[in-house]
């Protein structure tokens, strides 16, 4: 007796499996540059490098009236300037904040408009909230921003396609200080960041605990003062991504590139 074969999926149906995976790897294939050996290897711009003599310093999350000020006056205290990542719905909660990152002499980025994991393809609605983030940035800072980095670092294919559409440029980070993990101190704080950290690297802090654990901002801030010191004891600035020179080549003036651990 012949075996009788289980009948085939109709054609319709392999097409529409076929449609789902690829639409599948779409959206979760750009999201592996989270992992950091794959962006310093392959997308070392995405990995935040820049001139090798310069430190990028970054903050996301923000802003919040109960927190960002103090950064504000910390920051003021040791000549730095810095880019701050804001959330749209944070920047229309604390528009003054917002405002006062500007006079200051900070630059302002986009970290989105709140702080959702991206779970599943919403490439409508991943433009529709960058459009959004973008023009409350202008309406509220009156500046046009250039920079892009998604919550939790998760740079989906609709994430990536979206930020193209406003002219946003993505960039995550070299180096973090994983403030809001329980037990964390400054000093494990900068112990993490000097451990990842290399000239031409970006430092990524929070200045809220908006998507953390509470107070969390405040080990951040008390890390803030050593980091610098850190950076200037061995000759490096420390600055805005205005500054580092992302995707730029350069050697560093009049020395030799400073390539060894931070601190």
């Amino acid at each position: 007796m012949r075996a009788v074969r289980p009948p085939s999926a109709p054609p319709v149906w392999r097409a529409l499996s076929v449609c789902a995976l690829a639409g599948a790897a779409a959206h979760i294939g750009p999201a592996g540059t989270w992992l950091p050996p794959v962006r310093r290897s392959l997308f070392p711009a995405l990995d935040g490098r820049g001139r090798p003599w310069h430190i990028a310093l970054t903050f996301d999350d923000g802003p919040a009236r109960h927190s960002t000020p103090y950064f504000l006056d910390t920051l003021d205290r040791l000549a730095v300037r810095a880019t701050f990542f804001v959330l749209g719905r944070a920047l229309l909660e604390a528009p003054e904040t917002g405002r006062e990152l500007v006079a200051r002499g900070h630059e302002v980025a986009v970290h989105g408009w709140d702080h959702r994991r991206p779970w599943w393809p919403t490439p409508l609605r991943d433009l529709s909230e960058l459009r959004r983030t973008v023009a409350a940035v202008g309406a509220v800072c009156g500046v046009r921003p250039r920079w892009y980095r998604p919550p939790y670092g998760v740079l989906t294919g609709g994430r990536w396609a979206a930020a193209r559409r406003v002219g946003l440029r993505p960039v995550l980070w070299s180096a973090w200080g994983r403030e809001w993990v329980s037990g964390a101190t400054a000093r494990s704080v900068a112990d993490r960041v000097g451990r990842g950290l290399h000239g031409g690297g970006t430092v990524l802090l929070h200045d809220t605990d908006r998507a953390s654990g509470a107070d969390s901002w405040r080990v951040a801030l008390q890390a803030l003062p050593e980091l610098v010191e850190c950076c200037r004891r061995q000759g490096f600035t420390i600055g805005p991504l205005r500054d580092h020179g992302i995707g730029v080549e350069n050697a560093r003036p009049g020395g030799q590139e400073q390539t060894g651990r931070l601190c």
